[in-house]
Parts: structure tokens; sequence; C-alpha cells
């Protein structure tokens, strides 16, 4: 009997890849790609080792679920990370025309809602708030760290 998962269970994968991030420096963000229930790419941020602004979760998520799939669409798939997009990130889910977008934290400093609410395909369906305090936590304890 095949078990179905639900957003809740995918977050705490994306939330261990965010976790192995703040262990390697990096900011703490994780992101896991599902397409027929179970996972095809999981990644999180990479910015500092591989000294590159643009090395977000949810770019080496979109170009691994996209390698394995051999296209370019993510329209059967869900993107779960743990803290809203950026616009770049949100941006890129745009043209891989993501079908479902699933996050954490919301990021009322520079999250796409804010800049760039139109980002996302118009068919990808959205929900935020899950594991909101653990994903939020995380960020807080990363961020107060460094200060």
């Amino acid at each position: 009997m095949t078990e179905i998962h639900g957003d809740e269970y995918f977050m705490r994968r994306a939330l261990a890849e965010a976790r192995e991030a703040f262990d390697r420096g990096e900011v703490p963000v994780g992101a896991v790609v599902v397409s027929a229930g179970r996972i095809i790419a999981r990644a999180h941020n990479l910015t500092e080792l591989l000294n590159d602004v643009t090395a977000h979760a949810e770019m080496q998520a979109i170009t691994a679920a996209a390698n394995l799939l051999g296209g370019k669409y993510l329209d059967q798939c869900t993107v779960y990370v743990t803290v809203e997009p950026c616009v770049m990130c949100a941006g890129a889910l745009g043209w891989a025309q993501t079908g479902r977008l699933v996050f954490g934290a919301g990021d009322d400093k520079r999250g796409y809602r804010k800049y760039a609410p139109q980002a996302l395909h118009p068919k990808t369906e959205v929900t935020g708030g899950v594991l909101e305090t653990e994903c939020s936590a995380l960020m807080k304890a990363f961020f107060s760290a460094r200060r």
C-alpha cells in the first residue's frame, strides 16, 4: 500500500535541507520538488560555497528536477520551500510553470509577494504558512548568531 504524504511531511524534508545549509554557514533555506507523490529533487542554498548569488535553494531544485524529468516545465510538480521565494526564484518558478508552490515562512523584506506578486505562472497554486513557526525559527536562529 502506498502512503500518501501531505504538505507537512514534504516541508519537513525541505527543513532538513535548510538545516544542512545552516550547518554549512549558508542562509538556511531548503527546497524539495515533488512529482507523483515522491521527491525528485532536493536542494539548499549554496551561495557561499559556489560564490554565486543565484545559487538559491529553489534555483538548485528547479534545475535538478528539470534534469531528472528531461524537460523544463514543472507543471505536474509541487515545490516546497522553507521561506517565501524572492523575486528571482519566483520568476524561475513562473518560467518553469510550476504546478504548485508551498512555502513555510513569509518574507516581508524580500519575498516575491511584496515586489512581484504576479511573478508566478497564473495557474500555479500557492499555499503559505506550512510549518511556518519551525521555518521562521531556523532563519531567526541563523541571523541572530550572525549579529
